[in-house]
């Protein structure tokens, strides 16, 4: 029995891994990830070839092209339209009339039915020849769908493509149609080209972590300042619309992040979003905020992966305008042979034509009672000028030639026959130049795209170099942190409870908090909700890099007080370090920030043989050491107290001033 449960799962295991390996193969290649050739999804592919099938330059409803596609793409017809219109709204391949939704603000489409579209000049011209495509059959059999579009332009690099298959995923950059183009032109002449993503909803980029459609791109959008209490918002990041960002700020000034009055949308064609900020507030400082805490800035994280020989690979941006440019050289020059062709096949049977006419061949078949006989008087007819035409003469040929009608016969102009020979022979001894130099021609033909359709498309995305936003810096100081001297807690949900032993200090929640103790201690913390950390706390304030920080402090091993001076000290959130040795009897005396003008007075203990009992210490005096440095002795003598005389003229004693986030102390005795 066993053995036959175990036999069923195996035949079962069997079954799903070769299901799914097949269903995973059919959504990579024939739904998310788009061919390396001509940059389509197997629905762009159905879609534009139906609106070719369709194509007679009038506008069609799109319910009816939703309809005819459906004959070559095996899913619903939601699928079909939200694909027809994202490709409508790229304006490179598919005119609009009516509404199509709109990018800037993410409002949808109207229906299929009051909706209409047809093929623009751009795609008629560059994407379809009918005598390069390769056709298979379609879903059911019914119809010929094409295999791959004949493309003429980077068309993967000008759209761009977003696809999310089993295991896989694809966001491929779009790019300014000029700049692709004028990049093609470098490689058929050998030039090293650059190319950077553009944005069809415009803002800055920063391509500095760009890896050749890899990487990363930062994105901001172009914000403008008419006055100090109004922003403008004039672009948007990529993929980011006036809904999702006007929620995204709304979201950050409820969070406290940063402060607005109101926030009103006035897209329509083009991006206008108005921030009108509260009294106090200010445009300088909110514009910060909106790129730390908002869609104001995104990070993008592009992967240029598409369909190359039936299978997924990922490439670089320099891989496909290449690998693109070599296959519009061999459609050109296919074009071109297929051209050259019908050009040859046409003065071969307009030059037998002018020989059966003006030779009178035709007077010899009168007599003639068979076919067969016809044939052959025909051809021995042409046989003198055989060394005239450029191949040897078949059956259908002549075939030809007997179907001509006597009206042609009869009003046969031999000049106007021999001129359009002569045109013939031009446009073969023409299409034969190309074919000889294919650079030159494929260059041309670029050329005369851009200067066709290149007006049509600026770059709309500035490029430039964006500064890091610290969001610890933009963000508002809206937490209270409360240290509770008596319970030794710290933390923003306290509150203070005895004013002149408590501590209260203003912050961010991105703030890391320097805590020093009386032993000589510290550490670093976030910003607690509730911590405890003891009644022994000597400072705390706000991590700032390169804070200068004056000490004494008394070593209990010796019983002697030192000096020492150190800039913030480098950390490991939440780890314990020391400032001085460890002991029993050690012990912070003084401890205060500051560059300069730094000055205390220490008390030593009274002795009848000194000259002086006390001294003032200027801490200019003394070298800028590391925090673990031991520093320098202060005295030999024992030391009583220490006091700050920092603000005040020397040789006059002060109490201690206040220390960041403390009220002020008395007096710190080394007893």
């Amino acid at each position: 029995m066993s053995e036959l449960v175990e036999h069923r799962q195996g035949k079962l295991h069997q079954l799903f891994d070769s299901n799914f390996l097949e269903y995973t193969s059919y959504v990579i290649r024939e739904r998310a990830i788009p061919d390396v050739d001509d940059g389509l999804k197997p629905v762009q592919r159905r879609i534009l070839q139906t609106l070719y099938n369709m194509d007679d330059g009038r506008f069609h409803k799109v319910a009816n092209v939703v309809g005819e596609t459906m004959k070559l793409h095996p899913h619903g017809d939601q699928s079909i339209f939200a694909a027809l219109v994202n490709l409508a709204n790229k304006e490179y391949l598919i005119e609009r009339q009516g509404n199509f939704g709109n990018i800037f603000t993410g409002d949808q489409a109207s229906a299929p039915r009051y909706i209409e579209c047809r093929l623009t000049p751009l795609a008629r011209e560059t994407l379809f020849n009918p005598d390069l495509t390769e056709f298979i059959d379609s879903y059911d059999g019914r119809m010929a769908e094409p295999v791959c579009l004949p493309v003429k332009i980077p068309l993967l690099l000008l759209l761009g493509a977003e696809g999310i298959a089993v295991g896989m995923a694809t966001k491929i950059m779009p790019h300014n149609f000029n700049e692709l183009l004028q990049a093609q032109i470098d490689y058929l002449q050998g030039r090293e080209f650059t190319l950077y993503p553009d944005f069809p909803r415009g803002g800055i980029i920063d391509v500095s972590d760009y890896d050749h459609g890899n990487g990363r791109i930062r994105c901001r959008a172009r914000i403008e300042q008419p006055d100090s209490k109004t922003i403008h918002i004039t672009e948007l990041p990529y993929n980011i619309t006036t809904h999702t960002l006007i929620d995204s700020i709304e979201r950050a000034a409820k969070n406290g992040k940063l402060k607005v009055a109101s926030v009103n949308d006035y897209t329509a064609e083009q991006v206008e979003v108005e921030i009108k900020l509260p009294r106090g507030i200010h445009a300088e400082e909110t514009i910060d905020a909106l790129y730390a805490f908002t869609d104001c800035e995104v990070s993008v994280s592009p992967s240029l992966i598409a369909i190359e020989e039936a299978m997924p690979r990922q490439i670089k941006v320099e891989e496909a305008l290449a690998r693109s440019t070599d296959r519009l050289v061999a459609n050109l020059t296919r074009e071109l042979e297929v051209e050259l062709g019908r050009l040859q096949a046409k003065w071969h049977a307009r030059k037998l034509e002018q020989i059966f006419i003006e030779e009178r061949i035709y007077k010899r078949i009168e007599e003639e009672t068979s076919y067969k006989a016809v044939i052959s008087v025909v051809r021995q007819g042409l046989l003198p000028f055989a060394d005239e035409l450029q191949r040897k003469v078949v059956t259908a040929d002549i075939e030809r030639l007997l179907e001509i009608k006597i009206r042609r016969i009869s009003r046969y102009d031999i000049k106007r026959q021999q001129k359009e020979l002569a045109e013939i022979t031009k446009g073969i001894e023409t299409i034969s130049g190309h074919l000889k130099d294919m650079v030159v021609y494929t260059t041309n033909y670029i050329q005369g795209l851009l200067n066709k359709f290149g007006q049509f498309y600026p770059r709309k995305s500035k490029l430039g170099t964006l500064g890091e936003v610290d969001a610890r810096a933009a963000a508002l100081s809206n937490l209270s942190l409360v240290y509770q001297k008596e319970s030794g807690f710290l933390g923003c949900k306290l509150k203070v409870e005895h004013p002149r032993k408590d501590v209260e200090l203003a912050c961010s929640e991105y703030d890391r908090i320097l805590l020093i103790f009386k032993n000589g201690s510290y550490k670093v913390v976030s910003v607690p909700e509730k911590l405890f950390i003891g009644s022994e706390l000597y400072w705390m304030g706000l991590v700032q890099p390169e804070q200068t920080f004056n000490l004494i402090y008394r070593n209990g091993l010796e019983n002697l007080t030192y000096i020492k001076r150190f800039k913030t000290p480098k950390f490991i959130l939440n780890r314990e370090y020391q400032l001085f040795e460890e002991h029993k009897r050690s012990a912070i005396l003084f401890l205060v920030t500051g560059e300069t003008d730094i000055r205390a007075r220490v008390s030593l203990v009274p002795s009848s043989r000194a000259r002086y009992n006390s001294q003032e210490i200027e801490f200019n005096d003394y070298l800028l050491k590391g925090p673990t440095a031991k520093g320098k002795r202060v005295s030999n003598r024992v030391v009583r107290r220490v006091s700050n005389l920092t603000g005040t003229p020397r040789k006059t004693a002060t109490v201690p001033a206040e220390l960041p986030g403390f009220a002020p102390k008395k007096e710190d005795t080394a007893d």
